[in-house]
């Protein structure tokens, strides 16, 4: 049976909590939705059920830190990225305090709750901030080595999470690294997917094969920073970099590729995949991402057209 990406990191989380006794874990009264649940029941001692106060539940994992614990704030993406941006830029990054900012059900995966529940800007939020790190898990072990990860900073750091079923990624265990992790080869064109897209442009690439387009394809979890030469030799020899993306294409993880590879100073096209600036609509969830032309059909047809 398949486990959610927010299954995965709650019992990660607990399974944490039995050897790292300074880790505590806040959560704004949506434990259950989150799946911080487990760490709760496991270390109450441990864990704060701030209610649905997101700012108020940041302030505190904020002196948690400064008294030399290491907390994990976990809540809905949308709600983390917005109601507590205010301590996130004042507390957590302009001091460099250590807190991991878990944001559950990221992208369009709140589907049925509509624009106000899914988080389509919070990776543009959350990057623009000096001293983060921004992590977007491709699937469950990525999740996994994410908060490995981010309990070893000594800075903020936010990890977007999805709520719902994630398809293993190939060599997904090459997270090992910042540099983007290659898929699959190819020479006309660099696909660099975040988050759980790069399954589905992995897929994509396996359509454009059978046209006989060779495609690159990457899943690049480190957003913020996006390190190491692999995207810009890529761009190098295919030119045509397409970005995809469970959030919108105004400052996101395109954004980020676009601001790193131009300085390189190798011509190429771009092409972001992802929301067009608009709010996203309410219904299933693999209907919405074919709405916003995140299904392997509609991306192959957006490489094919350009």
């Amino acid at each position: 049976m398949s486990v959610t990406m927010r299954d995965a990191f709650g019992k990660k989380l607990e399974a944490l909590g039995a050897v790292n006794k300074k880790l505590v874990v806040l959560d704004a009264d949506v434990s259950g939705s989150t799946k911080s649940s487990y760490f709760g029941k496991a270390f109450p001692d441990r864990f704060f059920n701030c209610g649905v106060a997101e700012g108020n539940m940041a302030g505190v994992a904020a002196g948690l830190a400064t008294a030399g614990f290491h907390p994990v704030i976990n809540a809905f993406a949308i709600f983390i990225a917005l109601k507590t941006a205010d301590q996130i830029r004042h507390d957590f990054c302009y001091n460099k305090l250590p807190v991991v900012i878990a944001g559950a059900y990221g992208g369009l995966s709140d589907s049925f709750d509509g624009a106000s529940h899914q988080a389509i800007a919070d990776i543009a939020i959350m990057r623009a901030f000096p001293n983060m790190e921004v992590i977007v898990p491709g699937d469950n072990k990525q999740a996994e080595l994410a908060l490995d990860y981010a309990l070893l900073q000594h800075h903020p750091v936010y990890i977007r999470l999805s709520r719902n079923d994630t398809p293993e990624i190939p060599v997904s265990e090459g997270f090992t690294s910042k540099a983007p992790i290659l898929l699959k080869t190819g020479s006309d064109v660099t696909l660099a997917a975040t988050g759980l897209t790069a399954q589905i442009t992995l897929e994509a690439a396996a359509l454009l094969e059978k046209d006989g387009i060779k495609a690159e394809v990457f899943s690049v979890p480190f957003v913020k920073p996006i390190e190491g030469d692999s995207l810009e030799k890529s761009v190098q020899k295919t030119h045509k970099l397409v970005t995809v993306e469970e959030h919108s294409v105004v400052g996101g993880f395109g954004s980020a590729c676009l601001e790193k590879l131009t300085k390189s100073g190798v011509p190429f096209t771009w092409v972001p995949i992802g929301v067009q600036d608009t709010f996203g609509d309410t219904g299933g969830y693999a209907e919405l991402l074919a709405a916003y032309g995140l299904s392997a059909e509609k991306i192959a047809e957006k490489v094919k057209g350009k």
